[in-house]
């Protein structure tokens, strides 16, 4: 952090957060774009647990109503929104409130040398300029000091993104990059991180939610990890939760687009990156990458995308694991397979060595090879357990008294009654 942000944060308003005077009524979130393309707004404003306008009501048991400060979903425009900016900075606010960040933070003293900004919210008045647009790093840097919590939306706010990418001209960087490893909020939590592009939005709201509980004294500090990411959220890869997972042990992998095989050899990157989108889905608990067919280029991770690139083109890691795959997986599939089949058969059907289906002729019994291997499979799933195959002497001599009591007649049943 530098030596004026420094300064800043030990001298701007702090407030302070307690419940002895009662239960927190509201929190302001101000929410403020860099070098965004506002896709993080988009899928914020899509998600469903919770979504965007249970927090906004107050719908949450326990949770505080949230006054959002949106400069593209507000009904203010113009002074009226900005004023409660100005009041936040002043520490006049007279609530907590949380800054939420899209998109990454440009480095504006290169814009500035030039006369311009890289991104900008609201006007001040300079002496001998007139009015000047504020740019919204400058809202970040008098903002964050004074804020309960700040969260960054998005790739581009965690990791700096494709704005950062190498041959940048803006200098853009993330948001903990820009406030620098020894910043910590009022609450002393140092930036809240919510990779993704664009994140999933019940992961933006359901983080939102989660720091609100702690704020508002119902819940602890959620866990986070060592990159200030939600734990719950980012402790797996894609790969583990991924639908076509368990076509990569198998060594089935796709050649081309629209098989449903690993996509490793297309160019997934699934098994090293932290993602959550395969078992969450994209928007509305549907789609997802990987789901509908398409790769995983690693846009949740700090190296996207300069360390993914260039990206439908095989990982070179992956060369090694998929050939071991293949070696393994076409005896792995072999045994699948037979089980499958051999379990995908009544009792009937084995006796009649038919399958009465009108969809397709299905070969309803076991070739002698297939017999063999299934005496096999019967015997070790069997052992030790105590388990008598189906139709054996033992299970017989369990079964006789009920049968014997079936075969009598009517007359005798009521004989012995």
């Amino acid at each position: 952090m530098t030596e004026t942000a420094e300064t800043t944060r030990q001298e701007t308003y702090r407030p302070t957060f307690t419940l002895d005077e009662g239960p927190l009524d509201e929190v302001h979130a101000f929410w403020l774009a860099g070098m965004s393309c506002d896709g993080c707004t988009i899928s914020a404003a899509g998600a469903q647990n919770p979504s965007v306008e249970q927090l906004l009501n107050a719908r949450l048991p326990g949770l505080p109503r949230i006054v959002l400060h949106h400069p593209v979903l507000s009904v203010t425009a113009g002074k009226d929104f900005m004023q409660a900016h100005h009041a936040a900075k002043a520490g006049k606010l007279g609530a907590p409130y949380v800054v939420l960040f899209e998109g990454s933070v440009p480095d504006e003293r290169i814009a500035g040398e030039f006369g311009g900004y890289w991104s900008a919210m609201g006007a001040d008045e300079r002496e001998g300029a007139g009015k000047q647009p504020i740019p919204t790093a400058q809202w970040l840097h008098d903002l964050a000091p004074g804020a309960a919590a700040v969260i960054a939306v998005g790739t581009c706010a965690t990791w700096g993104g494709i704005p950062a990418a190498i041959g940048n001209v803006t200098g853009a960087m993330s948001v903990m990059d820009f406030l620098g490893e020894e910043y910590l909020s009022a609450l002393g939590l140092p930036p809240i991180n919510i990779p993704g592009c664009a994140p999933v939005g019940d992961n933006t709201t359901e983080t939102i939610a989660a720091v609100l509980m702690f704020l508002a004294g119902f819940g602890p500090l959620p866990e986070f990890d060592e990159l200030g990411r939600p734990a719950w959220l980012f402790g797996e890869t894609v790969h583990r939760r991924c639908v076509l997972a368990g076509n990569y042990e198998e060594g089935k992998f796709a050649e081309s687009y629209g098989e449903r095989k690993c996509l490793v050899e297309l160019g997934c990157w699934g098994p090293v990156v932290q993602c959550n989108i395969v078992s969450r889905g994209a928007n509305g608990h549907m789609g997802g990458c990987m789901n509908t067919g398409g790769i995983c280029i690693g846009c949740t991770m700090p190296g996207f995308p300069d360390a993914f690139a260039p990206f439908y083109k095989r990982p070179p890691g992956s060369l090694m694991s998929t050939t071991l795959s293949r070696t393994t997986g076409s005896f792995v599939d072999y045994l699948r397979q037979f089980t499958l089949k051999s379990r995908n058969r009544t009792r009937r059907w084995k006796r009649d060595n038919a399958v009465p289906s009108g969809w397709a002729k299905v070969d309803g019994g076991l070739n002698p090879a297939e017999r063999m291997v299934g005496g096999v499979y019967e015997f070790l799933k069997r052992r030790r357990t105590g388990f008598s195959a189906a139709g054996s002497r033992r299970q017989r001599a369990y079964q006789n008294p009920s049968h014997a009591y079936i075969r009598k007649s009517p007359h005798d049943h009521e004989v012995e009654r």
